[in-house]
């Protein structure tokens, strides 16, 4: 599938919002987007490591990571989302990917967090050695720190087959307007930003312009840092969740987000074994239609 091809498909899903970018998925398929400017297929379902893995190097506390990204990946996960801003995240997860001898299905995604290509450099280098890879599958430009220098120097990397993919980022509703303007003018393949439940902004013009641009598009916070989960506590899931195979709360949040034709991954964090097995368990049976996602930002509300 070219660009051209990819776009018109797209077009046709946004339609009705009821055709995803994906076959329908069966009992034991999980469901995979492909990236725009590959057409590499990667799972939904990623993982985020902001504050969840940032423990240091206590062993104990690795372990336990280690195994949350045992399940991760025995799920059928691929994409791991980190940065250099996250405290000791990138290291926690370097030890955690020793100890599992660095499985293939891996999908590695860091930033750039610092002012100047020289320490722009140096930081990626560094991170390199953290998560223990010769490269990277995805950098991107956290919060677009001094974008305009860090991209030249991603192109390069991506040329000489550095890197597989440029990207950038930002969060809970910040520069939107800049970003906007970097989706439109850079040849960029990934763009990470916030939607959920809650914030839907994104609906308007970053979801739209990012399929417009053949771009990827990774989404952080869908569970807006835990206080989704604050606003249903004690309340039933509604029984007309069954339809599209959710069983607890954190598919109903994460199936909303991967149910927008737009989004190709989101990058739910955890720090415990079961509350990833309830993560990857959105990628498995169907997903809802337009009506139903309607339905469910409504019941939502009402609970709240």
């Amino acid at each position: 599938m070219n660009r051209r091809d990819f776009l018109l498909t797209t077009a046709a899903s946004v339609a009705s919002l009821t055709t995803p970018l994906f076959a329908p998925a069966k009992s034991n398929t999980l469901l995979t987007r492909l990236v725009p400017s590959s057409n590499e297929p990667i799972p939904v379902i990623g993982m985020g490591t902001w504050i969840t893995f940032d423990v240091g190097l206590n062993s104990s506390a690795v372990q336990q990571r280690s195994e949350v990204l045992r399940h991760f990946f025995a799920s059928g996960g691929g994409m791991i989302d980190s940065s250099p801003m996250y405290g000791s995240s990138e290291a926690v997860v370097g030890k955690c990917l020793q100890q599992l001898n660095h499985p293939d299905k891996l999908f590695s995604a860091t930033k750039v967090w610092t002012p100047g290509r020289r320490l722009g450099i140096k930081q990626m280098h560094n991170s390199e050695k953290l998560w223990g890879l010769q490269s990277f599958d995805l950098m991107q430009i956290h919060n677009l720190v001094d974008w305009k220098t860090h991209i030249k120097t991603l192109r390069e990397w991506k040329d000489t087959e550095r890197i597989r993919y440029i990207g950038v980022t930002t969060s809970h509703g910040r520069r939107h307007e800049e970003l906007i303007k970097i989706m439109q003018s850079e040849p960029i393949d990934f763009v990470q930003f916030t939607y959920n439940i809650v914030d839907r902004e994104a609906e308007e013009k970053l979801l739209p312009i990012a399929t417009e641009q053949g771009i990827a598009v990774i989404i952080n916070r869908p569970f807006r840092r835990g206080q989704l989960f604050d606003l249903v506590q004690n309340q039933p899931l509604p029984i007309w969740a069954k339809e599209f195979h959710c069983t607890n709360w954190a598919q109903y949040f994460l199936k909303y987000i991967i149910s927008h034709p737009f989004v190709t991954v989101a990058i739910p964090a955890t720090s415990r074994v079961e509350h990833m097995d309830e993560n990857m368990g959105a990628m498995q049976g169907s997903l809802p239609n337009a009506s139903m996602r309607k339905q469910m930002q409504v019941y939502y509300e009402s609970i709240n």
